[in-house]
């Protein structure tokens, strides 16, 4: 299933001014490094920096959960004046006060991956973790007869990415399959060992458990091996890709998962942040689709264009 662009055009022209130059200098800052996600997004951004003559910068702290020192990073950033930046928000709000910042000093902030609580971005490279979240929870629910209890391991509640993947996949089962009782909402920081002991701690506490959502990478990693250790049978969901999570897939430990284009998140915010200096217009939002994928499709060339490993 693959998401187009959204519409709600803006105008860049009176806002930028700041011209594009082949010596322009955008930065982007990350949610982090410890993902094999977030170095396909360097990669894509790279590609598109080298096609577009620009350079670039590429950065995040060494975990998701250092929302501080992702901030000390956007304020360094802007310390340089550069012509544009990039950041994907580990907190929603926090970096409020630095984004207004960059707009008084008329530097074109362009979100990737979750956005802010703001419309400071001129546009936001993402995926709709709605959508795909909710169609996470229509594949659980046909998997487990759509009836029972199910868990899930989130990253976090202060991301886009965190709240829009929990609240689309809450939303629909509520919605769409009502004899499905979500027992827990758990959240261990996208880190793997974290997620796993949440994990083993929520199959103790729910012996009758059906199915487990793991939101991002770290996430289902940790959940991948939660379920092991505790050589439990439950119907397994996840998030992203990488090489663990897509062998997990082909051995049938995971019933499949929705991936993103972190490529093509990579290649937008560039793309953006030099079409803004030009003046053109970009949508508010720019939507770089996602895939359901199983071990049906894991090969199928369209699905493993998006996969990284």
């Amino acid at each position: 299933m693959q998401i187009g662009a959204l519409a709600g055009a803006v105008a860049l022209g009176a806002l930028c001014g700041t011209a594009w130059a082949a010596d322009t200098y955008i930065p982007l800052i990350s949610k982090g490094f410890q993902h094999q996600f977030w170095q396909a997004v360097k990669l894509g951004a790279e590609q598109e920096a080298k096609k577009q003559n620009v350079k670039i910068s590429f950065e995040g702290p060494e975990t998701e959960a250092m929302v501080d020192k992702q901030i000390d990073m956007l304020t360094a950033d802007l310390s340089k004046h550069p012509q544009a930046i990039g950041f994907a928000a580990l907190d929603s709000k926090a970096a409020i006060p630095l984004l207004k910042k960059a707009k008084k000093e008329k530097i074109p902030v362009i979100a990737f991956d979750s956005g802010v609580d703001s419309d400071i971005p001129l546009t936001t490279c993402a995926t709709d973790n709605i959508a795909a979240a909710g169609v996470a929870a229509d594949k659980m629910a046909e998997l487990i007869g759509d009836s029972g209890d199910v868990a899930l391991v989130v990253h976090d509640q202060t991301s886009r990415t965190g709240i829009d993947r929990r609240d689309g996949f809450l939303n629909q089962m509520k919605a769409k399959h009502p004899n499905i009782k979500v027992v827990s909402v758990q959240y261990g920081g996208g880190d793997q060992l974290k997620s796993t002991e949440i994990t083993k701690a929520i199959l103790q506490a729910n012996p009758n458990l059906k199915g487990i959502f793991g939101a991002n990478e770290g996430s289902i990693i940790g959940v991948l091996h939660g379920v092991k250790e505790s050589n439990k049978k439950v119907v397994v969901i996840g998030y992203d890709s990488g090489k663990e999570q897509i062998e997990a897939i082909k051995s049938g430990a995971e019933a499949g998962a929705i991936t993103q284009n972190p490529i093509g998140i990579g290649s937008c915010v560039v793309e953006s942040a030099v079409k803004a200096l030009k003046g053109e217009k970009l949508p508010k939002k720019l939507d770089t689709g996602f895939y359901w994928y199983d071990k049906t499709n894991v090969d199928d060339p369209k699905v493993k264009a998006v996969l990284y490993n």
